[in-house]
């Protein structure tokens, strides 16, 4: 990389891969390819289609030796489908995979602050923790999910913030999909951590009609990279959402002035 290349940093971001065993062999180009093009590489859930062990074997070794920049991920709800989330996320990790559910990382200046999210619908439409129990536990679901995604952006010192996601904080990047199911898509509650904690970028997937790109209320772009999304609405192109930030340049101490 030229040193006027490394003024930025190139992040490549894709999600809802949903890898069964017959996905052996098909991914190790797409990997290549954003490996080559980017200084990190984001998978924004549902990189399994039932939530097995053996789908994460599949995936992490398409990963391996493909990708040859750091990896974050978070997971969604097809990975916790068999109830073995818990051993998707060691098979990917032992992959070289880092796998957020409310932590933060850091990687090449940028902070990076991931959770699975929850649906439960936006705005007035948002489900409130009234009635029977069993909706005061869905709603206490999505709460803590907030609650993982405000906990990891107040970890981060970093200047620059990118937050990771499955389920979409906000409409606009849903839009696309029949409203009746908005509310099975994400969550306004996910947006207010964004709210107190600003970010450069929000990345998730889980909307596969959705739309590529909108903006919180506070103006930060949320990017779907939904890849059934990606390959309908840019079938010319590797089906992977490329943005780039500007590197923070450390202080010179004034000895070395």
């Amino acid at each position: 990389m030229s040193q006027s290349d490394r003024s930025r940093v190139r992040i490549a971001a894709i999600g809802d891969l949903h890898v069964t065993k017959e996905s052996a062999g098909t991914l190790r180009g797409l990997f290549a390819q954003a490996s080559a093009a980017a200084d990190m590489l984001l998978l924004c859930g549902d990189l399994t289609d039932y939530g097995t062990p053996d789908e994460a074997k599949v995936l992490a070794d398409e990963l391996v030796g493909s990708v040859l920049v750091p990896m974050v991920a978070v997971l969604g709800n097809h990975d916790y489908e068999s109830g073995l989330q818990d051993d998707v996320r060691d098979v990917l990790v032992h992959a070289g995979v880092r796998v957020l559910d409310g932590e933060a990382c850091e990687i090449d200046g940028i902070g990076i602050a991931g959770a699975k999210g929850f649906c439960g619908g936006f705005g007035r439409g948002s489900l409130g923790a009234w009635g029977e129990p069993a909706i005061k536990l869905f709603v206490q679901e999505a709460l803590n999910e907030a609650m993982k995604l405000e906990s990891a952006l107040a970890k981060l010192r970093t200047e620059r913030r990118i937050a990771l996601l499955h389920y979409s904080p906000i409409t606009g990047t849903v839009e696309g999909e029949p409203v009746e199911i908005y509310p099975f898509l994400g969550s306004s509650r996910l947006e207010e951590p964004l709210l107190r904690y600003p970010v450069d970028a929000v990345f998730h997937g889980h909307a596969h009609r959705g739309t590529m790109e909108a903006r919180t209320i506070n103006g930060v772009p949320v990017y779907n990279v939904a890849k059934p999304l990606l390959l309908r609405k840019r079938p010319d192109e590797p089906p992977f959402r490329m943005i780039e930030l500007a590197r923070v340049r450390e202080a010179v101490p004034e000895t070395a002035k």
